[in-house]
């Protein structure tokens, strides 16, 4: 199994506490890898495959019942489930097709291995794009040969909803281009901005159920979405779909998106009657089919609590579903864990404060690089530079999210204490950081470059995973001994 690296570590952890965080984040993102959770999720007993959800549900169906069985998905995380899967099922997989952003080489191209017969495509993230259109229709292609005695096991992860990318007729990639740049510039929440891509595609929102009906579908879905709902998980493509073309007219409506007049007018046809609506549950085309969490911001949060454990810190988790500003979720963070150095509540140092979710960055016009992991760090060390805790009880904030990819930082996330931002001046002499520098460049949504500088940025590279974010927050009741 692989493991989670971060570069520069020897520079970065360069305390004791740090060195903690550090283990912490790694266990956790290790934990979310999707051939760990599968191997732990699905097994196949005498011709007998059983899938196993996070809350104890399981689903079980005897290979041997079917004609052939088929594999399809989407998600940062496809490539390693899908082989996962592939090596469980063995000679019973017959082929199938899954979209990633990186197909099994790193370069970008297609794969077929002939050990686990299905192929696994690119596909570009964020924006639509050609390419990822033409491996979309192929997912399609493998689901409309499905017939009544076929099986399909559908592997979705986070990322998924930006990789099905087929656009409903007569919508065009430019089209859903445009779509997506408003929609992730906007501040509008997963569960907004998939309501309006469910309206915009071919295959979202339960339509890639109702094209695979009437086979049986098994989806095993890793979830980065708050509160695991089947129908925003890569929004939702094997799930029926409780949003209605009025809910992403009304997403686009209340942020004042600048649509494209064919993106406007197909969704207010829509709302007209005039298209046709995505799969409620009552559609036969659920009737078949069964979709399982089988790993989410908890699979991560539960490593990362027993990481810390390991080098003696009471683990703490503060909530899996943290949401909001970037910026102001730190502040709260930040306050807990003073709170906890001063007083013992809600936990005695030396402990590790956890939490997961998604928290947003409402962005203005041309940002930098930075994302809402970044910017939660620098707005942690500044709420940490200036607060009235006592210096020697060491607060280390780390936040990353768990694909390596912190929206335009160009890392997975930071790092910082109190001192990250205490006015030292770069070896080069090219900034000073200060608290003053990290506001001006928070708000200039740049802080990336800041934080490299003060070697407080974490890079993973791409982890293969996506299960949101995750924070930790390390609290020693002493001063930490500097490595």
């Amino acid at each position: 199994m692989a493991e989670i690296t971060v570069e520069r570590r020897e520079r970065i952890a360069r305390t004791t506490t740090h060195d903690v965080a550090l283990d912490c984040l790694a266990a956790g993102v290790a934990a979310a890898l999707p051939e760990r959770i599968v191997e732990e999720r699905l097994s196949v007993d005498d011709g007998t495959v059983r899938v196993t959800a996070v809350d104890g549900g399981e689903t079980e169906h005897d290979l041997g019942a079917y004609d052939t069985v088929r594999l399809v998905g989407a998600g940062k995380a496809a490539g390693g489930a899908g082989r996962a899967v592939a090596d469980a099922l063995g000679d019973r997989l017959d082929g199938g097709t899954v979209v990633t952003t990186d197909p099994d080489g790193g370069d970008g191209a297609a794969r077929t291995d002939a050990s686990r017969p299905f192929e696994t495509l690119p596909g570009d993230h964020p924006l639509p794009s050609d390419r990822r259109v033409a491996s979309t229709r192929r997912v399609i292609e493998v689901a409309e040969s499905a017939s009544t005695d076929d099986l399909v096991v559908a592997v979705i992860t986070g990322g998924g909803s930006a990789l099905l990318a087929a656009p409903a007729d007569p919508l065009s990639v430019e089209n859903l281009r445009t779509l997506t740049d408003e929609l992730l510039a906007s501040g509008a929440s997963i569960d907004e901005i998939n309501a309006v891509r469910k309206h915009c595609s071919a295959v979202k929102g339960g339509r890639l159920a109702r094209i695979a009906a009437p086979a049986t579908v098994v989806t095993l879905a890793v979830s980065d979405v708050v509160g695991d709902d089947l129908g925003v998980i890569a929004s939702g493509p094997t799930a029926p779909d409780p949003s209605t073309y009025a809910d992403a007219l009304g997403v686009c409506e209340r942020y004042d998106l600048d649509l494209p007049t064919a993106v406007r007018e197909h969704l207010r046809a829509g709302v007209a009657g005039d298209r046709p609506e995505t799969p409620t549950a009552s559609e036969p085309a659920f009737d078949r089919t069964r979709t399982l969490v089988v790993g989410n911001g908890r699979t991560a949060l539960d490593a990362a609590a027993s990481a810390a454990a390991d080098r003696g810190y009471d683990p703490t988790v503060l909530a899996a579903g943290v949401r909001g500003e970037a910026r102001e979720a730190a502040l709260t963070h930040v306050a807990i864990a003073e709170e906890c150095g001063e007083s013992g509540s809600p936990a005695s140092p030396p402990c590790v404060l956890l939490s997961g979710g998604e928290t947003t960055v409402t962005l203005g016009d041309d940002p930098g690089r930075g994302g809402p992991n970044t910017e939660f760090a620098a707005s942690a060390g500044v709420a940490l530079a200036e607060g009235d805790a006592d210096p020697s009880a060491r607060v280390v904030v780390a936040s990353v999210d768990t694909d390596g990819v912190d929206g335009a930082s160009g890392a997975a996330g930071g790092i910082v204490d109190a001192t990250t931002f205490d006015g030292a001046t770069t070896p080069n002499g090219s900034a000073t950081l200060d608290t003053d520098a990290a506001r001006d460049a928070l708000d200039r949504h740049d802080i990336a470059p800041l934080l490299d500088e003060a070697d407080a940025l974490l890079r993973t590279g791409s982890t293969g995973t996506n299960v949101n974010d995750l924070r930790v927050l390390v609290v020693d009741g002493e001063r930490a001994e500097r490595e």
